[in-house]
């Protein structure tokens, strides 16, 4: 048995200056001709890339400046701080996801791919600080805080995986009365009935589930609606309902022919193996597992990430694979720590390499580039093996082009075949919201297509990931609040995630804005106006090259300790393998955080100005994002401030 992290020497990746510069680039003229402009600063607050790359829509930058003690807790009536840092770092992350130490865990973590600190050394560990968070507030009994006042409106929702507590937790929040109906003896859906305990421990997994029942949500469990509550029941009792049933039919194996000719009852899916283990009804799988699927990983979602942050190098995070890529991995470990020899093929692998390499360690056999193509079955209609061959795949215009190479033909003996190439929705009973293909159609706000007063989320409309079905219930929980309260559905803001609130801070300290009144100019004197801010996050993502890199220094990465295990000691072992950061390492990694896009009282721009102009804000009257202020009779539009800020938040914009 081994354990991570281990030490590597690397280079610093980025360079203010590059090779061949030989002269220094003085100042003194470029501050000369920069008056010309008539530009001074503007203080932009814009979204980094790690929250326009987060599915659910963390407020990670505002998280993260907690934890470093950038921004600090509320004060209260005795002047002293209203919690501990924890407990708001944690407030202020559950405010988009309730369920922190779960995805803290098992969150393949897009938010680090688009990280924009990949371009100085590596990703900072977003995942791992959530993680110390969701397991510190399940320690220290935090509670979310209930509404004072209900609307006296009901919705229904059915499902009780990751996008139906999200909704029941957006929704309880904002008044309204939810009861959750889920056909299952436990709730949590894929989280645990689709991901083994070693992944979500199940009384991490149990926590976050009750304290978001403690708010006053309903449940009915081993409830199927469609037959034991019908749909004209729901719509009779209640005022809107959520669709947050999951895709938890597996798909059966791709073989041609009649699927009778390839069935058999030791042919299963991933799923239904997945739901036998966590019910614990699967004693034994026999002495060869043979399990089809390389990993439906979220690559899109990283892809995604690269691009909102123009990221070009990304390194690895430490749990890149997605809940439906674990599927395939999560069968084969499982029957492995049985004894079992296990062979997983796939037509390509896109199970991330850190997962495939510790199935290769544990002694899973790994076959890319190899189709199903039939079953071999005994006397006793059981299937004895797997007919497979070798091919290549391609994508061709966005389509995956199959060639199969003749004579490559081959059995591999099997006791089980287990077919984890994805998910179904099962529509058994509520046939009307399939649109056609298995899934539901909703609109951007999860509104149901033409049923309207019915949302839906999470891998009924896609699967996902966990987080994005998350993000899914508070997005529809807001759409119907809408609903509820006989609104027009709005737009949904273009970077739809939580962000920094400027005004919030001012309210928590005390501070009154005036009344604007018609155009305002010099407004670093006014005290009706936030001088010279702007909010952006809506609409932009800050990327690394409006950043000052130059000043980040090298720092290694806090790497949470994950133990491995070979062929031997993965049997019968169903141990947590990842552990959470020490206090100390949380702190050390939020100060890696580049806070992109806003202050973080570094000082660089008020020590650099030639001609103090850019000044600290009174202490009366400072907060995080208001840390300077700029005096305008002084400003002759030099820029130094905007090229020295390192995190962008100062952009020449003002006087054009």
């Amino acid at each position: 048995m081994s354990a991570t992290p281990e030490i590597h020497t690397e280079k610093l990746t980025f360079r203010r200056y590059k090779e061949g510069d030989t002269k220094v680039k003085r100042w003194q003229q470029q501050i000369f001709q920069a008056s010309y402009t008539y530009k001074c600063p503007t203080y932009v607050q814009s979204t980094p890339p790690c929250q326009g790359s987060c599915p659910s829509g963390e407020d990670i930058r505002g998280y993260l400046n907690i934890v470093r003690g950038i921004e600090k807790p509320p004060v209260g009536a005795d002047g002293k701080p209203s919690m501990t840092w924890q407990e708001y770092a944690w407030r202020r992350l559950t405010e988009a996801n309730p369920l922190p130490a779960v995805m803290g865990r098992v969150c393949p973590a897009p938010c680090e791919t688009g990280c924009n600190r990949n371009e100085v050394e590596d990703h900072v560990g977003i995942n791992s600080v959530e993680h110390y968070l969701g397991d510190w507030a399940i320690k220290n009994n935090l509670k979310f805080k209930a509404p004072e006042t209900k609307t006296g409106k009901k919705v229904a929702i059915i499902g009780g995986g990751p996008a139906g507590l999200s909704a029941a937790y957006h929704l309880t929040l904002k008044g309204h009365s939810c009861t959750i109906f889920d056909e299952h003896e436990f709730l949590g859906g894929m989280m645990r009935y689709g991901i083994p305990g070693y992944r979500t421990p199940r009384d991490t997994l149990d926590a976050e589930i009750q304290r978001i029942l403690d708010l006053g949500v309903e449940v009915h469990l081993k409830t199927r609606i469609g037959t034991d509550v019908t749909l004209e029941q729901l719509r009779a009792s209640y005022d809107a309902i959520f669709l947050g049933l999951g895709a938890q039919a597996g798909r059966a194996l791709p073989l041609p022919g009649d699927p009778a000719d390839h069935a058999a009852p030791n042919v299963v899916t991933a799923t239904s193996f997945l739901k036998a283990f966590n019910d614990g009804r699967l004693k034994t799988v026999g002495h060869r597992v043979v399990v089809v699927g390389g990993g439906d990983t979220s690559m899109d979602v990283a892809t995604v990430a690269r691009r909102l942050g123009h990221i070009e190098k990304v390194n690895p995070t430490d749990f890149e694979g997605a809940i439906a890529g674990h599927l395939a991995q999560d069968v084969a470990d499982i029957s492995l720590r049985q004894g079992a020899e296990v062979t997983l093929t796939s037509v390509f692998m896109t199970a991330s390499k850190p997962e495939i390499e510790h199935a290769e360690a544990e002694g899973i056999a790994i076959m890319g580039g190899w189709m199903p193509i039939g079953v071999v079955k005994g006397a006793d209609g059981r299937a004895t093996a797997l007919r497979v061959m070798q091919c290549e795949a391609k994508m061709i215009s966005g389509r995956l082009d199959i060639k199969k190479i003749d004579g490559t033909e081959k059995e591999l003996p099997a006791d089980l075949i287990v077919s984890a190439i994805g998910q179904a929705v099962d529509f058994t009973g509520i046939e009307e919201f399939n649109a056609g293909k298995g899934m539901v159609a909703a609109d951007k706000n999860y509104q149901v297509s033409g049923k309207p007063g019915v949302f839906a989320g999470g891998d009924v409309i896609r699967p996902h990931l966990l987080t994005t079905a998350v993000g899914h219930g508070a997005i529809a929980a807001d759409g119907i609040d809408q609903f509820l309260a006989g609104q027009e559905m709005v737009r949904r803001p273009k970077i739809d995630v939580h962000s920094f609130d400027l005004m919030r801070k001012y309210v928590e300290k005390g501070i009154q804005m005036g009344e604007v009144k018609g155009a305002t100019l010099g407004t670093d004197k006014s005290k009706e106006v936030v001088h010279n801010y702007e909010n952006r996050s809506e609409r932009y993502v800050i990327p690394h090259d409006q950043l000052f890199l130059g000043h980040f220094q090298y720092t290694d990465r806090n790497k949470r300790h994950v133990t491995h295990l070979n062929k031997d000691s993965a049997l019968g072992n169903f141990d947590e393998r990842i552990d959470a950061l020490s206090e100390a390492e949380v702190i050390a990694e939020a100060k890696r955080c580049m806070s992109c896009g806003q202050c973080f009282e570094c000082d660089n721009c008020v020590v650099y100005c030639p001609q103090t102009a850019v000044y600290k804000v009174k202490k009366t009257e400072t907060m995080t994002g208001r840390y300077v202020a700029t005096d305008y009779d002084k400003c002759i539009g030099c820029h130094i401030c905007a090229d020295v800020c390192p995190t962008g938040y100062i952009q020449m914009g003002l006087g054009e």
